[in-house]
């Protein structure tokens, strides 16, 4: 399907909405005034998500679920969060036993694991939030309001990430994918960012301007290791907040591991010749398309993961990349396909559809990735059991 394809299906703005957008699109006109007509996409995507109480993140909107403009595999089963649960387990016995999420979403994956490792008998000591949505915090808290107390009282939310370090587990489900990042594209006479500028009626417009130092010396980094060189007029992504994030979670894990899952590709996959229009895409009610100027602060905007950036950075923090697979094998090594079959009749069936999406390549399985980050940890973990993909990074 064409962009333009998929543009002429969203569904037209409710008042609401477009109110909202409106009231973003002010904001991002006057950031762009004071920048001199331009910014770069990095500011544009964060402001988009993120700048408080207008961008995507900061919302009141649904964003997760039937009604929302996505889905995670939080919402599309528990069988998810069980199989993280039996990962969490051996990690959670040799440790301190707390475990910190970085990004709860709706709270589903939460409520899950709580209760799974309740049934096992390993309740961490404590089950700390990051959340920096106001609207996901408010939606979390009222959706874990519902476990039982002596599970809830496990739970609490902070503002930063923890002075003490932790041991045990940090979890991070589709938290890299909303990092901003800049949008580059290889010209003849050299790299340069797209970024946002102002047309004549005030419309925002896509715009070019040359790759500052900084980012040109990260991406000669980047492409100089590839096995193959990229074409002229080659466009990407490029994130230079991945490893400063990065560095701050491992500063707070002082024992234990820390699981990543997001949708992203090995390094010479990911900058691929025949990948040559990146992979930026937006979502509105379930509809992906790739224009980022399309219904701002009401879609979200995310870019696939380069997992060879993140072992770097996990390396520069004193990490150690303890396993790369699929989401299939992970959570086939945590026991899926023995879950799913459990149950009789109509929960059966329930079950085995919600794994085959979580499971199949044109589903989530494939393009889903799960990389185990560790400190002082050397026992083997059962999601990598399957498969191990570090060989690729």
């Amino acid at each position: 399907m064409t962009a333009s394809a998929q543009l002429s299906t969203l569904p037209a703005l409710t008042a609401a909405e477009a109110e909202h957008s409106r009231a973003l699109l002010e904001l991002l006109r006057g950031r762009i005034r004071d920048a001199h007509g331009f910014v770069d996409f990095e500011t544009f995507m964060e402001l988009a998500l993120y700048a408080p109480g207008l961008g995507y993140y900061s919302a009141g909107s649904a964003k997760l679920g039937a009604a929302g403009d996505f889905v995670t595999a939080p919402e599309i089963s528990p069988l998810f969060g069980e199989c993280v649960a039996q990962q969490c387990v051996p990690i959670l016995e040799e440790t301190a036993g707390e475990i910190l999420e970085i990004g709860a979403g709706s709270g589903r994956l939460a409520a899950v694991l709580l209760q799974r490792l309740d049934a096992l008998g390993r309740l961490p000591r404590r089950y700390a939030i990051l959340e920096v949505s106001a609207d996901l915090k408010a939606r979390q808290r009222e959706h874990l309001e519902a476990l039982p107390p002596r599970i809830r009282q496990r739970v609490s939310w902070l503002e930063r990430l923890p002075q003490q370090p932790l041991a045990g587990v940090m979890l991070a489900n589709e938290v890299l994918d909303a990092l901003p990042v800049q949008r580059l594209v290889l010209r003849a006479d050299g790299p340069r960012v797209r970024g946002v500028g102002l047309g004549a009626d005030g419309a925002l417009i896509e715009q070019e301007r040359p790759a500052p130092a900084e980012v040109r010396a990260r991406l000669a980094a980047v492409l100089g290791a590839l096995p193959e060189p990229l074409p002229e007029d080659y466009e990407c992504e490029l994130s230079l907040r991945l490893g400063p994030w990065l560095a701050s979670l491992a500063a707070c894990l002082q024992r234990g591991v820390m699981l990543l899952f997001d949708y992203g590709l090995p390094r010479a996959h990911y900058y691929h010749p025949e990948r040559r229009y990146g992979t930026l895409r937006c979502h509105f009610r379930h509809r992906a398309h790739d224009d980022p100027l399309r219904c701002v602060g009401v879609q979200d905007i995310t870019a696939w993961v380069d997992f060879t950036a993140v072992a770097e950075a996990a390396d520069a923090g004193g990490l150690e990349v303890l396993g790369f697979a699929t989401q299939a094998a992970f959570l086939l090594g945590n026991g899926l396909a023995e879950r799913a079959a459990s149950g009789d009749g109509i929960e059966r069936l329930r079950r085995a559809s919600e794994a085959h999406r979580l499971l199949m390549p044109g589903e989530m399985g494939e393009a889903f990735k799960v990389m185990a980050l560790g400190r002082d940890w050397r026992a083997p973990l059962a999601g990598f059991a399957h498969q191990d993909l570090r060989g690729s990074l």
